[in-house]
């Protein structure tokens, strides 16, 4: 399969980066922050520098995933100013995305209200009314926009998002009728935290054209005690669960990147080290 890195999760500076991708065999490039500006806040000069470098040394785009959306509540409205900022960011991703070939840009979704929907009594008294209402004009003018320019969008399955599980990112994209345009990101690892199982669960909710991307990364989740622990790949709780999801992906064809998260450090903040602790099995799992 395809295989890649979200690349500051090695190093911001991209020409290091590049040359740890080329010492590991990773071939597909994930733009998150280069240097010290997140994807669309660069400058056009400073695009053509990121274009030239990652075609010259043969890495493709795979996604720019700048956070479009994230922090916004269900209080905030389309067209109200903090949404305006996001969907201008939006579009200078995407004018990006022209330039470098990226085939996808990734958007979030709003912070999470924790209960959208109810039965027995719980619809009455527990549910968030109005909530994932509220989140859907947010994001249908992103759907617009990418239609208009002839790109696809990946919405991530977020930690503190609306969207944080598999089930709610195909919720979204059916409800905006924009399967079209919008896929899902899935990072198994951030819906540890609503409990919904990689395999087969949550990979069951996307397989039918709905999986757009994929992160890879693994975790501890402590969810009474509001505690995350990014683990080495392998010995958290999703470390059954690797194998049976590269092996239905593969079964399924799945044509898209798998991009190794590079989260983890071993203790000192050095998050190189915790990538070369990780590439290995991420490789042996996907490759």
């Amino acid at each position: 399969m395809k295989l890649g890195v979200i690349c500051d999760g090695i190093s911001r500076d991209l020409a290091h980066t590049v040359d740890v991708m080329n010492e590991f065999g990773l071939d597909y490039a994930e733009l998150q922050f280069v240097g010290d500006k997140e994807v669309g806040d660069h400058s056009p000069q400073e695009i053509a520098e990121i274009d030239r470098l990652l075609r010259d040394r043969g890495k493709p785009v795979s996604c720019l995933s700048r956070h479009v959306f994230a922090g916004l509540t269900t209080a905030n409205t389309a067209g109200d100013e903090a949404h305006t900022r996001h969907m201008d960011a939006l579009k200078r991703v995407i004018d990006m995305a022209h330039v470098v070939g990226s085939p996808l840009v990734r958007i979030m979704t709003n912070k999470k209200e924790q209960i959208l929907w109810g039965h027995g009594g719980a619809e009455k008294w527990n549910v968030a009314h109005g909530a994932w209402d509220a989140t859907l004009p947010l994001i249908a003018p992103a759907v617009d926009l990418a239609r208009a320019e002839g790109i696809t969008l990946v919405v991530e399955t977020g930690n503190g998002t609306m969207v944080n599980s598999n089930y709610t990112a195909r919720k979204l994209i059916d409800d905006l009728n924009a399967k079209d345009v919008l896929k899902v990101l899935w990072d198994p690892a951030n819906n540890c935290w609503c409990h919904e199982r990689a395999h087969p669960d949550g990979y069951d909710e996307v397989r039918s054209g709905y999986l757009g991307h994929v992160h890879i990364k693994d975790v501890q989740v402590d969810t009474p005690r509001a505690t995350l622990t990014v683990k080495r790949m392998g010995q958290g709780q999703l470390a059954d669960q690797f194998q049976p999801m590269a092996e239905a992906l593969r079964a399924d064809g799945y044509d898209g990147v798998i991009s190794l998260e590079s989260v983890y450090h071993p203790g000192d903040g050095d998050f190189e080290a915790g990538f070369r602790e990780c590439v290995g099995m991420f490789k042996d799992t996907f490759g």
